[in-house]
């Protein structure tokens, strides 16, 4: 599956735009929880981005990951440390299926009885 990246980008922006015209409440809201995530300034906007696109890995967001990739490009980020972001994510969600297997298993138990 090849997506043209670009215009997807560009298509996105442009759906955004237009729920952030029909109701512009949205849009502050999402750019003051933005601007929440990064209040204290301990991490560069690099490493913002990068955390971003791992985030965006597990939550399976197209648009995310396309407004991401070029805003971590825009930041420098190499595609080295993008690959070592993204093992992190597969790390993470593989963690998170052995966690909660351990839970559904405990359930299955408590519950079957």
């Amino acid at each position: 599956m090849a997506t043209d990246w670009k215009k997807f980008l560009g298509e996105a922006v442009k759906d955004l735009g237009a729920l952030a015209e029909g109701n512009p409440k949205i849009m502050d809201a999402i750019n003051t929880l933005n601007e929440a995530g990064a209040a204290h300034g301990a991490l560069d906007n690099k490493t913002r981005e990068l955390i971003a696109l791992a985030v965006a890995a597990t939550t399976r967001c197209d648009t995310c990951i396309s407004i991401h990739a070029k805003a971590a490009a825009e930041a420098g980020a190499s595609r080295a440390e993008l690959l070592e972001a993204l093992g992190v994510a597969v790390g993470l969600n593989a963690g998170a299926a052995f966690v909660y297997s351990a839970h559904i298993l405990s359930a299955f138990d408590a519950l079957s009885k």
